[in-house]
């Protein structure tokens, strides 16, 4: 049997079975979308396939460095940090191809942890999408840098004069892609062995940066397919004395690495909800509204979509990143673009993600706005021609230029409760300002050097 047709609890015994395995691995991605897990026995497994079993739910109540969050919402010393429900996704099955023989499953929460749980966040709204009358489809791609470093050395090097995996500006490449092929054909096997084939894979601009199309599937395949990816990637990178980083922008002198999100609505026959032949660009009213759902609430929501200090960086003009939340039809100096085509391309990308997204909240943010839209005909501004860099916006469509700004404003958005429920945004929100206030704890290099001598 093959990972990828597991359906059923027996079919995942069968398999574990005829792979003679005595430990699996499970895996379950949180707030940040870092992947936390563990090696469970064979019969470990087994027991817990139907009903799940207790996973610390301190995984809810963490940042990335695993320090707890300072003011309780879902978790926190006041609740002790109890067990919290995890079910086995059984039909995520996959193989990891770098290790021998091994298999993968992903969980996801359940009871009340699933309320900010960023899997079950999404599949709330896709559930809003169904009964809308909507299947949702979505794909993503990340640009991310390579360095020919491990993680010993940059910390050794103080995250300083790293040596980047190629020099120079080779966007497009075929000479780097060539000659570097033994980490391309890599790195294309891992993603068609795990079930998250890549449409394209090539350099970007910029020394030793890649850029990677998943293909398209449904919006929560799609985002465990982004998931995965940004994880085993930079395994994969550091079995070959090598490192990734999907952060937002890691220097000042190179633009910054994009997460962006094509995203379509079907409708219950299986046609196109967005497509209409006859209205300008071939937009339907559905895919009108849209986009003005996602344009208006995407100063709101913008926390869940560029969610680290470092997000932020990137948000300035002329480095290929928009700075409001504009939009126009194949215009890429836009937050969203409209992409027509023809009944199965018909799209829209949702480009004000960096590639530090956690891509269960971004589509998430991305469905769950698009549907807003829909269901209160909103009604998008004038599509952008030329330059967004050169226009002026109203200041309803104003981005906010900081995560602790972004946090407050989802907070305080009725939408975003009316879409994802007071127990998300209140928590999620907590999670949002602490890393802010961890951040103004640090003195920068750039203070040292603008203060140190002089002030």
């Amino acid at each position: 049997m093959e990972p990828r047709d597991v359906r059923t609890i027996e079919d995942a015994k069968a398999i574990v079975e005829e792979r003679g395995l005595e430990y699996v691995k499970v895996g379950v991605f949180d707030v940040d979308g870092v992947m936390r897990g563990k090696y469970l026995s064979k019969s470990k497994f087994y027991s817990i396939l139907e009903k799940g079993f207790g996973f610390c739910d301190v995984v809810l109540g963490w940042d990335v460095e695993d320090q707890l969050y300072d003011r309780e919402s879902y978790t926190g010393w006041k609740t002790g940090y109890p067990d919290a429900t995890v079910k086995v996704v059984i039909d995520s099955c996959r193989e990891i191809p770098m290790e021998d023989n091994m298999l993968l499953f992903l969980l996801e929460f359940g009871d009340r942890a699933e309320k900010v749980c960023p899997r079950g966040t999404l599949k709330r709204m896709i559930a809003k999408a169904n009964d809308m009358g909507f299947a949702a489809t979505a794909a993503c791609e990340f640009e991310f840098f390579l360095f020919n470093e491990t993680p010993k050395s940059v910390r050794e090097k103080n995250y300083k004069d790293l040596e980047n995996f190629t020099p120079g500006f080779f966007g497009y490449s075929m000479l780097r892609a060539s000659t570097e092929s033994e980490f391309y054909e890599q790195l294309l096997e891992l993603c068609l062995i795990m079930d998250m084939p890549l449409e394209g894979l090539h350099t970007e601009t910029g020394p030793g940066v890649l850029e990677a199309a998943i293909g398209y599937d449904e919006a929560l395949a799609a985002a465990d397919k982004g998931a995965l990816f940004k994880t085993f990637t930079k395994i994969l990178a550091q079995k070959n004395e090598l490192m990734a980083t999907f952060m937002a922008k890691w220097s000042p002198d190179y633009p910054g690495q994009s997460g962006h999100i094509h995203m379509s609505l079907q409708k219950e026959d299986g046609s196109s909800a967005f497509y209409e032949a006859g209205k300008p660009e071939n937009m339907s009213d559905a895919m009108r509204h849209f986009i003005g759902g996602q344009q208006k609430l995407m100063p709101e929501l913008l926390a869940m979509v560029s969610p680290t200090i470092n997000s932020y960086t990137r948000l300035i003009p002329g480095f290929w990143a928009p700075t409001e939340a504009s939009w126009g039809v194949e215009n890429r100096t836009c937050a969203l673009r409209a992409i027509p085509g023809n009944e199965k391309s018909q799209r829209v990308e949702y480009r004000i993600a960096a590639a530090d997204m956690n891509p269960y909240l971004a589509v998430a943010a991305a469905l769950g706005s698009g549907l807003w839209g829909i269901e209160n005909k909103i009604e998008p501004t004038e599509g952008i021609v030329g330059s967004a860099y050169d226009k002026e916006f109203p200041e309803e469509l104003a981005l906010p230029r900081t995560l602790g700004e972004a946090a407050e404003r989802l907070k305080n958005s009725a939408a975003a409760r009316e879409l994802f429920g007071d127990e998300f945004v209140d928590h999620y929100a907590i999670t949002r300002d602490w890393e802010e206030r961890e951040f103004r704890k640090a003195i920068t290099d750039w203070e040292l050097q603008r203060y140190f001598e002089i002030i």
